[in-house]
């Protein structure tokens, strides 16, 4: 088992390469976003908790995330072991992560971060578009949603765009990551557990790069 943790700011390509690795390696991708959204229509006890706080809209506090985490790990079924996506985003929440994992007997035993320049970014993130039923990413100009509306992995004629994939949205987006994750990366060199990536490389060699590392294989830096 090998639990993950993925930084980059939005649009790097973390969430293209965590279903990559869920279907390739059997691993669990851990959405804070996907995880809240499923806990306030679960009717559990943590679910109210969630319903209630995002109802009076405010921010889930970081004891609520690491109780939705605790819950996931606790459930077991992942055999290729976890992918941490959007989590954590600050320094505390690390702590937080660190602390959990050492409780159940766990480690991040890798941090990925996908490294890339902002401008490209900006041109990369302005013109995307994902299939709704299966999540692959097109591009207005690098890689068009095919002529038959179809998506050439699952066939799939929905497609979305969010609303705040623009460049001056993603600029501010930016600098919230920048202000607030970027220094998770000096504290988990610091660990030893982070190697870098080239975020804006095609796919599959993004993915390569990635399981080049989980393997041992990939060379020093």
């Amino acid at each position: 088992m090998t639990n993950l943790i993925l930084l980059g700011p939005p649009g790097a390509g973390k969430g293209t390469q965590a279903r990559l690795l869920v279907e390739s390696r059997g691993m669990v991708q851990l959405s804070t976003g996907d995880m809240l959204r499923d806990a306030r229509s679960s009717g559990t006890e943590m679910g109210r908790r969630v319903a209630e706080v995002m109802d009076q809209g405010h921010l889930v506090t970081d004891e609520i995330v690491i109780g939705l985490i605790r819950e996931r790990l606790n459930a077991g079924g992942a055999g290729g072991g976890y992918i941490f996506d959007g989590f954590p985003r600050t320094l505390p929440q690390a702590d937080a992560l660190g602390a959990l994992m050492g409780e159940l007997g766990q480690r991040i035993d890798h941090v990925i971060a996908m490294q890339v320049d902002d401008e490209a970014l900006v041109d990369r993130v302005s013109g995307r578009s994902t299939c709704g039923t299966c999540g692959e990413v097109y591009h207005d100009r690098t890689r068009p949603i095919p002529g038959d509306g179809r998506c050439v992995t699952c066939g799939g004629t929905t497609f979305k765009r969010r609303g705040d994939d623009n460049a001056d949205s993603l600029r501010v987006r930016l600098l919230a990551y920048y202000k607030q994750t970027s220094p998770l990366v000096g504290y988990y060199h610091a660990k030893g557990l982070l190697r870098g990536v080239d975020g804006l490389a095609d796919i599959a060699d993004v993915s390569a790069a990635i399981a080049a590392i989980l393997d041992g294989t990939a060379g020093p830096g």
